[in-house]
């Protein structure tokens, strides 16, 4: 992200805490790679999700947030799409699109930890909340979901919406913000193991 930040303001200086706090899931595709699975599929045009590194953008036909996959996608005069590098994140967009969609098994090792038994149960001890799920989660989560929104969808629909509780899943990071912004609301957050320990990289000392 330190890296998109710059592409996108390259005349101003940008700081990265610590070097190490890199995304997982960015490293599971190569721009190398990338490009020898061009070759195989030549017709595709290539969306990268923005958890990705520079490089593999560059090779990239066009980029997209968790926000704005699906518009993004179904923007595109294609009809044949290689997603890169989230898999989950790609697989919800293929239920939103008639495109042929071809996945890199890319994936966000916090979402992959947050599972269906996990809401099943937080349902059952509150009947009432909202169950409100990340893109970047395992479709049979995603199922379960009252809303699938990415974080920024998360925080607007905690503020506009009526729900006075919210079962949460994403990276639980998030949590601190709701309770912030919306203190007459209760957050909980699906599993306790929805954990970046790569965010987690970023103290407040370091800043």
């Amino acid at each position: 992200m330190a890296e998109t930040a710059y592409i996108l303001c390259p005349d101003k200086i940008v700081l990265l805490p610590d070097i190490n706090a890199g995304c997982p899931m960015a490293n599971m595709i190569t721009a190398e790679k990338l490009r020898e699975k061009k070759k195989e599929v030549p017709a595709a045009t290539v969306v990268c999700y923005i958890n990705s590194t520079a490089e593999v953008k560059a090779d990239s036909d066009i980029c997209c947030t968790s926000a704005n996959a699906v518009k993004v996608v179904e923007s595109l005069n294609a009809q044949e799409i290689l997603f890169v590098p989230d898999q989950y994140l790609g697989h919800y967009v293929s239920t939103k699109t008639s495109k042929k969609m071809l996945l890199w098994p890319g994936f966000c090792p916090t979402h992959v930890r947050i599972q269906p038994e996990h809401i099943i149960r937080l349902r059952e001890e509150y009947p009432q909340a909202k169950v409100v799920v990340h893109p970047e989660c395992r479709p049979e989560v995603i199922a379960l979901a009252d809303e699938v929104l990415s974080t920024g969808g998360m925080c607007r629909y905690a503020r506009r919406s009526e729900v006075k509780e919210m079962i949460v899943g994403t990276e639980i990071g998030i949590i601190h913000r709701l309770k912030k912004e919306n203190p007459d609301k209760k957050f909980i957050p699906v599993s306790e193991q929805a954990i970046c320990p790569n965010m987690k990289l970023i103290t407040l000392e370091k800043v």
